[in-house]
């Protein structure tokens, strides 16, 4: 695998700080009294007073205390497996790898800019760098001119592609949904202690034209359609588990949680779980 020798050190790098990060937003010490406050909008939240996140709000806590149990229990496996069949040269490994760096680097970018600030921030800087650089790094990893060879005929192209438009477009929708009635009434939407809609403007400026465009490619068998339809399918599945997870814990938490989270998101990741075995499953080791 091309730059195999830097992404040695930097993936255990990775494993290492995302496991402080995660298992000190779920175990970090210190008891508190969750309380009322206003924020400069006017806007009453609940603060949390506890652990780690003891500055964010109980419904922010609830949704980042789930993705850190995501992290552990999904993302790092995933990374460790991926990375390992990397190194020994699997097609599928790298392809695997590639989605899974994409999912730490959107998850620690989001942190760093959402998390109420913390003894962990530069851990968040440092995970969000890593990853980045080393997204880079795997997605130049690949030979273009031949990827497409790689994969079966019997691949679903239009049935994957057709997916992420959906999956793109629901987003889209849900999103704008919660951007343009307020906006249109001249009222600011719920922010609770942030100043503005960092994740929206993550998804609606990246994930939704990733979406567009690896269907649109991959309909078209361009071999970048390849290589992003296996980062979008792994960015939906770990993005469908992780709203699951975080739908869950806020109903726990006592928060009101939509029944879109607590529906239409476990379908998601469902329904990428299978794309990605159908991807992974179509790919073979010699070009054909």
């Amino acid at each position: 695998m091309k730059y195999q020798k830097t992404l040695a050190w930097m993936i255990p790098l990775i494993v290492i700080l995302a496991m402080i990060a995660a298992g000190a937003g779920l175990f970090w010490p210190g008891e508190g009294t969750p309380y009322t406050f206003t924020n400069f909008r006017g806007e009453e939240v609940a603060i949390n007073a506890r652990g780690l996140y003891r500055y964010d709000t109980i419904s922010s806590v609830a949704q980042m205390q789930a993705n850190d149990l995501v992290t552990l229990a999904l993302g790092l496996p995933l990374l460790v497996i991926s990375a390992w069949l990397a190194f020994r040269g699997s097609l599928r490994g790298r392809l695997l790898l590639t989605g899974t760096l994409g999912f730490f680097l959107y998850t620690y970018i989001s942190m760093a800019a959402l998390a109420a600030y913390n003894p962990l921030f530069l851990v968040y800087v440092a995970l969000y760098s890593l990853s980045l650089f080393a997204f880079i790094l795997s997605m130049m990893s690949f030979d273009l001119s031949t990827l497409a060879n790689h994969f079966s005929e019997s691949l679903p192209r239009r049935g994957i592609a057709w997916m992420l438009y959906f999956t793109g477009g629901f987003l889209l929708l849900a999103w704008l949904g919660r951007i343009l009635p307020p906006l249109l009434q001249n009222q600011d939407p719920l922010l609770e202690n942030t100043t503005t809609l960092v994740i929206q403007a993550m998804d609606l400026g990246l994930i939704v034209p990733l979406a567009f465009l690896s269907a649109n490619l991959l309909m078209r068998r361009n071999p970048w359609g390849y290589l992003l339809a296996s980062v979008s399918v792994l960015k939906f599945l770990t993005m469908g588990t992780a709203v699951a997870s975080m739908g869950v814990n806020m109903a726990l938490s006592g928060v009101a949680v939509s029944p879109i989270e607590l529906g239409v998101f476990p379908a998601l990741a469902l329904i990428n779980i299978l794309l990605a075995v159908l991807l992974l499953k179509n790919v073979t080791e010699k070009a054909h």
